[in-house]
């Protein structure tokens, strides 16, 4: 499968994104989509991740109620709804794919990453 992040761009602290992945090659049914980012100076990091298997979705605690995770099946694309947005959320995105029915722990979300990835996509929020 491959990915395409797209949606980044320079918002106001308080502003709103969306951001998208979009797959070719497989259907995105059989796997799992989590999107990561890195911020300069710090390690990669999960922030939401979306189950194949039966649609649940999973947040990082910093982003629980401002960011939103879906896939729209017949787009065959994964988005990461962006809102109430601070300076700490300025990072570049990553959408990555796994084909696991099941979101693994952001631990390990955090530590293996994904098996095919997307370029990034830079979010920069100005305070």
């Amino acid at each position: 499968v491959q990915l395409q992040a797209s949606g980044g761009g320079l918002v106001q602290t308080g502003g709103s994104l969306r951001l998208s992945c979009a797959a070719s090659g497989r259907t995105l049914d059989y796997y799992s989509v989590g999107w990561f980012r890195q911020a300069p100076g710090k390690e990669r990091e999960g922030v939401a991740c979306f189950s194949s298997g039966d649609g649940s979705t999973y947040y990082k605690d910093s982003v629980q109620g401002r960011f939103t995770i879906s896939r729209d099946n017949a787009k065959n694309t994964v988005y990461l709804q962006m809102s109430s947005l601070n300076p700490e959320d300025t990072a570049v995105y990553y959408c990555g794919a796994d084909p696991v029915r099941e979101c693994p722990d952001f631990r390990v979300l955090n530590s293996h990453g994904a098996d095919y990835w997307g370029l990034g996509t830079l979010v920069t929020v100005s305070s």
